[in-house]
């Protein structure tokens, strides 16, 4: 099978998401680099991320490559968003989570103390 869609695959992600342009790559390889169409540039459609592939001479190395970058970017935003709504949820249960009483005795203790203090600095003025 196609290595490609072995690696679609295995990533769980849609053929059709994808859109490969070829255009001419640059660098070594003579005339064959000059005539033939073998830079990779592809775009994932759901996501809006690029990658390009033109490091080799073979078309089908180039696209090999372009797909490996691509789907490493896609699981990172990937990893960035389920991260994200992770820290939501917690904070959302943080902050609707009720205070223990001792909690609220503490914190009412602390707060006496602190005006009493304050209260304490405006008589020895």
């Amino acid at each position: 099978m196609d290595p490609i869609q072995d690696l679609l695959e295995t990533h769980s992600l849609n053929p059709k998401d994808f859109e490969e342009k070829f255009s001419r790559s640059s660098g070594p390889g003579g005339q064959h680099v000059n005539k033939v169409s073998t830079a990779v540039r592809l775009h994932h459609l759901p996501t809006g991320l690029t990658a390009i592939g033109r490091a080799s001479r073979s078309l089908h190395c180039n696209r090999l490559f372009a797909y490996k970058a691509l789907i490493e970017r896609i699981q990172i935003l990937r990893q960035q968003t389920l991260q994200n709504q992770r820290a939501l949820t917690s904070k959302k249960r943080r902050q609707t989570a009720r205070r223990s009483f001792k909690t609220k005795e503490n914190m009412l203790r602390e707060k006496r103390i602190r005006a009493e203090t304050k209260r304490n600095r405006d008589i020895k003025e």
